[in-house]
């Protein structure tokens, strides 16, 4: 039986099937996502979504949909769903939709009368393609296969409708035909690996809705045109395998072939740990060259600098993939030092000059230390984090400095500097200033694992600073009821129970006592806790927004101030085992548990960015999020210590 599968109930009820996303990707940044019931709920879905470098820095959806019809004895049944103006859907092909599974690649099963029908989807690794296989399972007399392209040519910030600009005609190739609607976009390339008959019958389909859209207070309602449709017969037994892509394909006999060599190198989703594997893959992005980044995150994610060394030691060091992680490392290094040496920011590994990139830089090049070794880091990564150290040390870095007492202050009160970095009106939502906590406790623990990776030792500053930290950190931070302040900036302490303080018990190095750590944790459990990770305010403290959904204000205002952020899970469950040992595993596992839920919701086989602060914690915010996922691997791997499967 799979591990991600879904029945005939759940499917035909739209309030459930249309809350679960599935995501497609490739390297090159393109994607395909839609629904469970391929009933398109945000402008940002479609069957091909693919960056266009030449028009903009976003990614565009070329084809939208594509709608089935099962011809039999002259009678159609088309397995399409849209919805439309007035709350309607059509024309209600979920109806015939009798199981929904993911393993290696999505597969939906239809039943219309005799007719029994598979279809599968996959993404090219390689190239900007979908491909969707059709297997007949079962018919017992003749049968036709019509197909009708819903096409967009669009941002997928933007929306498109009836216009006379459009280029609505299209061209044969080998057994299809290609189209561009708009000067500047690629050509859209459909081609199947069998002839079919296309029957130009151009048209625009208005006014479909996105109630995702809706829900987020931006507009909704698009127009999509349909050249004219595709139509071939099928055997009972046959397969046919529909192409799209912005490149002509030769070998479309291949085609079937083609698809199941895809499918061979997907690891099946049988598992959590292997949804989550897999869902790391599918932030890969190699735009061109050996350069190889990773997302943020999807659907609007780009390459973060913060989020992508927070996320790599989940995400490779933990699943045995050293080479991915290498590989990574080695693409950032040169925009790493360009901003060091020079002052430079990064065209693609955005924000690198955020204070704290350079502290996480050395904490994930700490975690590589502990799989690999003192020696083998030293060799690969020894130069850089003492480039780095004597960087931060020289007060060199425009918006990170340290005092007399060795603790480093940012100034944030204009514009966000950490990762709570919301904004309302040109205003930072959280201003954090000062002394921020996780900034510091990052910066005694950089300071530290250089001292360790130091050969023969540390510099006088260095151990200068060691000292001063060890006794100005807990004096600064720790407040009369057992928990961190969030930050100080000069008489103004941040008393609101943030969780940015499980960062500094996480660290390995930290210059707090066991018994600070565990009164921090308590605070935290209590007020902050949550089945799917930490709420980033408590409850009982001002303004404590719960639900991060409506218009793009109101989703700012919550988006720090109470939603839940699973990537805090790692850092938590962190200090929690290092803490309790053993008997804190059967509580780590429960917490595992209650996130292993999610991959069956939102967006299938993955975690989202966020979810509400209060019950029933729906998921929101990017459907599949780079720090969510790897934050749970980072804490499965921790578990192997303890002998847990």
């Amino acid at each position: 039986m799979s591990y991600l599968k879904f029945d005939k109930t759940l499917l035909i009820n739209l309030e459930e099937s249309l809350t679960r996303e599935v995501l497609r990707t490739n390297r090159k940044g393109a994607y395909h996502c839609t629904t469970i019931v391929d009933c398109n709920t945000r402008k940002y879905h479609g069957l091909l979504v693919m960056p266009v470098p030449w028009l903009d820095d976003d990614n565009h959806v070329l084809l939208s949909v594509l709608d089935e019809t099962v011809v039999q004895h002259g009678a159609e049944f088309n397995l399409g769903l849209h919805k439309y103006s007035g709350g309607t859907f059509s024309p209600n092909g979920h109806k015939y939709i009798r199981e929904y599974a993911m393993e290696a690649v999505p597969r939906t099963v239809y039943r219309v009368g005799g007719v029994v029908l598979s279809k599968e989807k996959i993404f090219s690794h390689t190239d900007n393609q979908i491909l969707i296989k059709y297997t007949l399972l079962d018919a017992h007399s003749e049968t036709k296969l019509r197909f009708r392209p819903f096409m967009a040519f669009r941002n997928v910030k933007e929306l498109t409708h009836v216009n006379g600009s459009a280029n609505q005609s299209c061209r044969e190739i080998p057994n299809g035909v290609k189209a561009c609607m708009y000067p500047g976009y690629p050509e859209l390339h459909m081609q199947f690996n069998k002839p079919p008959k296309f029957v130009y019958e151009p048209c625009w389909y208005r006014d479909i809705e996105y109630p995702k859209e809706q829900e987020r207070g931006y507009p909704y309602k698009e127009d999509l045109f349909v050249p004219g449709y595709f139509e071939l017969p099928i055997r009972k037994g046959e397969s046919v395998v529909f192409c799209a892509g912005d490149i002509l394909r030769e070998q479309l006999a291949d085609l079937p072939a083609f698809f199941d060599g895809e499918v061979s190198e997907r690891t099946p989703r049988s598992n959590f740990y292997n949804c989550l594997k897999n869902s790391t893959k599918q932030l890969l992005y190699n735009p061109k060259g050996n350069d190889l980044y990773m997302l943020a995150g999807y659907p609007w994610f780009k390459v973060r600098a913060r989020d992508l060394f927070i996320a790599m030691p989940g995400a490779w060091l933990c699943t045995d993939e050293k080479g991915i992680f290498e590989r990574l490392m080695q693409t950032a290094l040169p925009a790493v030092r360009a901003f060091m040496r020079y002052g430079r920011t990064d065209a693609v590994i955005r924000e690198i000059d955020e204070p704290d990139v350079l502290l996480w830089i050395v904490w994930c090049i700490q975690q590589y230390r502990l799989k690999n070794g003192l020696e083998e880091a030293r060799e690969r990564y020894g130069a850089l984090v003492e480039e780095i150290i004597e960087y931060l040390v020289t007060q060199q870095h425009p918006n990170l400095k340290w005092t007399d007492n060795g603790l480093v202050y940012s100034d944030g009160r204009q514009k966000p500097v950490t990762w709570m970095n919301s904004m309302v009106d040109g205003r930072p939502v959280i201003p954090r200033s000062g002394y921020i906590v996780e900034f510091n406790a990052l910066w005694y623990n950089a300071l530290q694992f250089y001292r360790e990776m130091k050969h023969p030792g540390a510099t006088a500053t260095v151990e200068r600073i060691v000292r001063a930290l060890d006794t100005s950190f807990p004096a600064t931070f720790v407040n009369r009821y057992n928990y961190l302040f969030d930050y100080i900036d000069g008489p103004n302490r941040d008393w609101s129970v943030r969780p940015n303080m499980v960062i500094a018990l996480a660290c390995a190095y930290s210059p707090l006592t066991r018994t600070q750590k565990r009164a921090a944790l308590d605070i935290v459990t209590k007020e902050l806790l949550t089945p799917k990770g930490l709420r980033s305010l408590s409850p009982k403290s001002e303004g404590y927004r719960p639900n991060c959904f409506g218009p793009q204000r109101e989703r700012d205002l919550a988006y720090h101030q109470g939603a839940v952020w699973p990537w805090l899970t790692g850092p938590y469950l962190t200090a929690y085992l290092s803490l309790f040992g053993h008997s804190g595993v059967s509580f780590t596992e429960r917490m595992l548990i209650s996130l292993e839920e999610e991959v069956s919701l939102h967006c299938i086989g993955t975690l989202s960015e966020i979810y509400d602060g209060n019950p029933p914690f729906a998921g929101r915010g990017a459907f599949s999020f780079a720090m969510s996922i790897t934050s749970v691997l980072y804490v499965i791997d921790k578990l192997k210590a303890y002998e847990v499967e």
